[in-house]
């Protein structure tokens, strides 16, 4: 069964999704503390970490390779974020930064900008204050980019 939606996803491009990748080689947990240090750097916080891998392995007897999420939250650009969008973005929040194996030795680390995404959906306004905090949250993702 599939189910009509209102955009066709494939039309839009990654950019517009904030959407992040990169790959590291070194070990699993060597790409989380790695991770974890350059958001640190770049002022974000760990709000949460999931490592659904370890949860889906156990629960449902998978032999899924690791896979952690980072909840990363800057608390400035969360609080107005929360202003624009009259406490709605918090259904959105953190915003995550998923880490996965594909090989041994082998990680990507892979990040979509809930800011970017609330904006396309309608969850947030189309406005300047908007675009700035755009702009701050992609600003300090670049460095982490920039320095993975």
């Amino acid at each position: 069964m599939t189910t009509d939606l209102p955009v066709n996803p494939a039309t839009i491009d990654p950019s517009d999704r904030g959407e992040r990748r990169a790959e590291l080689e070194m070990t699993h947990k060597e790409a989380v503390e790695h991770v974890r240090g350059l958001l640190k750097d770049a002022g974000f916080g760990i709000a949460t970490e999931f490592v659904p891998s370890k949860m889906v392995n156990e629960k449902v007897d998978a032999e899924r390779d690791p896979y952690t999420v980072l909840g990363a939250c800057s608390p400035a650009v969360a609080d107005d974020a929360l202003e624009e969008t009259a406490n709605e973005i918090g259904g959105l929040f953190s915003c995550n930064v998923a880490i996965w194996e594909t090989e041994e030795g082998a990680q990507v680390v892979y990040h979509v900008s809930i800011m970017k995404v609330a904006r396309l959906v309608g969850l947030a306004p189309n406005t300047a204050a908007w675009g700035k905090i755009i702009e701050r949250t992609g600003s300090a993702l670049d460095d982490v980019w920039e320095r993975l």
